[in-house]
């Protein structure tokens, strides 16, 4: 169910997971990136759930607007525009619709506009689409999430930072696609 309580449910599980693997995430983005992505993360996330205490959240859109506002300001690098892009379309599609897959391909729809990244080139947009797809099939399973985040491993970067390396971003999976992983984890636990 799309309504406050369960979407708030799922972006504070979604903190919880950044900030317990937080030193994952940068572990992950060292070799291929900046080594801060679960800093980076970690700075959004708490903002985040400090700005949900503040703010006055009276529609589902309030507070995925509210979650892009503090993701997009407290995020360093692609992922604090990425994220905010995607929140941001989250809550333009939550004033006319609380269809989940909607949702989630708006957000899609504002990561791709941003990034200019499609499937198979290693970033989150690899775990947004297969979400995407899974949602609109109603067949999204925590597999289908894990899949679509280890798919990421073998795959050659050309778009963004981990594009630099070449050839080493093989073997390495997408912190980006990890960290979107989270939040479709959190997703599936809290909104039926």
């Amino acid at each position: 169910m799309v309504d406050i309580k369960h979407v708030l449910n799922w972006l504070n599980e979604f903190a919880s997971l950044i900030e317990q693997n937080k030193a994952y995430l940068s572990e992950l983005d060292t070799p291929i990136g900046d080594g801060d992505h679960g800093n980076n993360m970690s700075r959004g996330v708490q903002a985040m759930q400090s700005q949900f205490t503040q703010a006055s959240l009276n529609e589902v859109s309030d507070i995925f607007k509210t979650t892009a506002m503090a993701l997009m300001s407290n995020i360093g690098g692609a992922s604090g525009p990425l994220y905010g892009s995607a929140f941001m379309e989250m809550a333009k599609a939550a004033k006319d619709s609380h269809d989940l897959p909607t949702i989630i391909q708006a957000g899609l729809n504002g990561i791709t506009k941003r990034g200019k990244a499609m499937i198979g080139e290693k970033t989150m947009v690899d775990v947004w689409q297969s979400v995407c797809d899974a949602l609109l099939a109603n067949q999204l399973t925590q597999q289908v999430i894990d899949n679509a985040v280890a798919s990421t491993q073998p795959m050659l970067a050309t778009k963004g930072r981990a594009s630099y390396v070449g050839e080493r971003s093989k073997g390495h999976l997408d912190p980006g696609a990890v960290s979107s992983g989270y939040l479709f984890t959190s997703m599936l636990n809290n909104i039926k």
